[in-house]
């Protein structure tokens, strides 16, 4: 009787689950692919756990990127869900792989094609006659295409976004034909596409009613296409960056602005001065943000012309010459400024940026690069005036005493970005700048007067740094990058590089900031392969790396490199001891993309052919021309067809 009680006990406890994973719901599992969308390795092994993982990853996604035109095909099998398709890194693309991707993925709702180069207005036509969805379509780059492919795009009715970016060989014609058939385009890019010009440019704007924002950066177009341009009711964003037939005296001809316009980019263009920019501005009420780098003087006229603009949030004025009058005037502006550059503007003083800050006190991102002629007093004006700031900008400032910067961290807390490179800053002003806590990005390069002393203060108060520039910072040693390591673990980028005190030891310890990105290590004469090494066997993300004249990093380095960098986009190996053997063990390394090989003394013409051959992925190669005569015409002939560009360099060794 006892015997069949502990049977009965038995029979009703709870079956065992063979996987347990099968009590998470849908809705969970969707939830954590959302929290993995940036880390496609997480998302790989995640779908790799079970079944039905694998199964719901599958019709989670609905972006993809091939690495290479191999695999398109047979992702779309697997990823039957995907409506947005991004082949840039599939340079072969042809008709007949867009007539397969068409029939197979009607839903395509984007396209990216901008590297592709093999296919014509063919497959353009079964792509378009098949994907009836399509909204989005990326042409860039391609210099051959004719008006024949743009008639091919006319006919996708749906389009609303359409970037033809360098497509030199394309007319008014074509254009035209897109401006027919594309009723509802919203933004169009024509950067570049030399043989369109007013004609062209004007039928878009009178056909696509629709059009939000248009790229006409260096188009050659004059004031004549602007009219039905500015009478777009929906219009927000106006590329005219680098249009020389764009003068006064045409702008003067028009008879008002865009009303609905947002932004307007007018950099590069030298043929227009404050005259043309009123006419072209005037009675534009809700204009946001205005480009004019490089062109105009910044004079009193010019602020005048703009003073109204009263919802005016940033102005970019790098590279223009600027005047003491012109810049007060632009503090007497109705609007307050959220941003301003004035990059390597001549004429910027003290006593003009201090006016200005002054009443623009909401200012959040300013831009002072190689102004050269301020000092203290600036420095002093703005941290007092501004102290919202969340980037500033100051490279090469060389009159800016080392006093200055301490202000910065005493006065501006909310401080995300901070570039002081080429300048006097020392210990006592990174202490002071470690009470920014939310510093993601700090430029430190040629900062002669910093020591491990002011690293580790930074260490202490900025945890959530993700970018540290140290570029030829000779004071640091291990200590400080060992600081770094340790009070930092958001690391995403650090450039050590041309400091010879930094060994393997600085890169033992950066192996802890697991998210890191990029590292450069050039001219690290005392780093070897050892320290590689445990950076790219814990950084799992590292996607670029340049140990240039690392001499004591050779193919010991190498091995862990391609076994463990299955993220790595980009490596400089140039004068390192790396030979044949380390350079083809990269081949396994498919997301690689760009590399540099100058004066590698153990390779050799033979290893060369075997790594370009194995390294599918490429898209662009830097070699010494001592190597060009002694490889096959045939080898060129096949990396071309790839979509792979060979950059040949006559340097000497150094």
């Amino acid at each position: 009787m006892k015997k069949q009680k502990s049977i009965i006990l038995k029979m009703d406890e709870p079956l065992p689950i063979s996987n347990p994973f099968d009590l998470l719901t849908e809705e969970i599992i969707l939830a954590i692919l959302d929290s993995l969308n940036d880390d496609a390795f997480a998302k790989k092994s995640f779908s790799l756990v079970c079944k039905s993982f694998y199964f719901i990853e599958s019709r989670h996604r609905k972006t993809l990127r091939p690495l290479s035109t191999d695999l398109v095909l047979r992702t779309l099998k697997r990823y039957r869900f995907v409506s947005e398709l991004d082949l840039s890194l599939c340079p072969r693309v042809d008709d007949a792989a867009l007539t397969q991707i068409a029939s197979s993925r009607s839903s395509l709702r984007s396209i990216n094609l901008s590297r592709s180069r093999l296919f014509t207005h063919n497959g353009l036509s079964s792509l378009v006659a098949n994907c009836a969805g399509l909204v989005e379509i990326d042409l860039s780059n391609r210099a051959e295409l004719t008006d024949t492919a743009a008639a091919a795009i006319a006919e996708a009715k749906n389009l609303e976004r359409l970037s033809l970016a360098r497509c030199k060989m394309i007319t008014d014609m074509g254009i035209g034909c897109v401006a027919v058939g594309c009723k509802k385009l919203r933004f169009i890019n024509l950067k570049w596409c030399l043989r369109v010009s007013d004609l062209g440019v004007g039928l878009i704007a009178m056909k696509c009613k629709q059009i939000r924002a248009m790229d006409l950066s260096y188009v050659p177009i004059t004031e004549k296409c602007l009219p039905p341009i500015l009478e777009l009711e929906h219009l927000e964003d106006l590329v005219l960056e680098g249009c020389p037939g764009i003068d006064d005296a045409g702008l003067a001809t028009l008879k008002h602005s865009s009303k609905s316009l947002k932004t307007l980019n007018m950099s590069n263009c030298q043929n227009v001065s404050h005259v043309g920019l009123s006419s072209l501005t005037y009675g534009a009420e809700y204009l946001q943000h205005l480009f004019l780098a490089y062109s105009l003087s910044v004079t009193s006229d010019l602020a005048k012309c703009l003073h109204n603009i009263s919802g005016l949030q940033s102005i970019k004025l790098d590279g223009c010459s600027v005047t003491t009058s012109g810049m007060k005037a632009i503090g007497n502006w109705l609007a307050s400024l959220k941003e301003l550059g004035l990059s390597k503007c001549l004429g910027v003083t003290d006593e003009c940026l201090s006016f200005l800050v002054q009443t623009h006190k909401e200012l959040r991102k300013l831009d002072i690069t190689c102004c050269r002629k301020i000092t203290y007093a600036s420095i002093d004006s703005i941290t007092n005036s501004c102290t919202s700031l969340t980037a500033l900008r100051m490279e090469s400032c060389s009159l800016v005493s080392k006093d200055a910067f301490v202000l910065i961290g005493q006065r501006c807390r909310f401080l995300e970005e901070l570039d002081v490179t080429d300048n006097e800053i020392d210990n006592e002003g990174l202490k002071s700048i470690s009470r920014c806590s939310k510093l993601l990005t700090l430029k430190l390069g040629i900062c002669s007067n910093i020591t491990n002393d002011g690293l580790t203060h930074v260490a202490n108060g900025c945890s959530k740094l993700k970018e540290l520039d140290l570029y030829r910072s000779s004071g640091i040693t291990d200590e400080g990058i060992t600081a770094i390591a340790h009070g930092c673990p958001a690391l995403e980028m650090i450039n050590i590089a041309y400091n010879d005190k930094i060994t393997d030891t600085s890169l033992i310890s950066l192996s802890k900031c697991m998210l890191l990105k990029a590292i450069e290590i050039r001219g690290c004469h005392s780093v070897s392969s050892v320290g590689l090494s445990a950076i790219v066997m814990e950084c799992r993300q590292l996607m670029v790396l340049d140990i240039k004249k690392c001499t004591n990093i050779n193919d010991n380095g190498m091995i862990p490199v391609a076994q463990f960098s299955k993220n790595l986009k980009q490596i400089n190996l140039s004068y390192c001891s790396v030979t044949d053997v380390g350079l083809l063990a990269l081949a396994s390394i498919k997301r690689l993309q760009c590399m540099t090989i100058l004066h590698l003394s153990g390779l050799t013409p033979n290893g060369l052919a075997a790594a370009l051959l194995a390294c599918r992925g490429l898209t662009k190669v830097k070699l010494h021309t001592s190597f060009k005569p002694l490889l096959p015409q045939s080898l060129f002939e096949y990396m071309e067809a790839r979509g792979c560009v060979l950059h040949w360099r006559d340097k000497a060794f150094r």
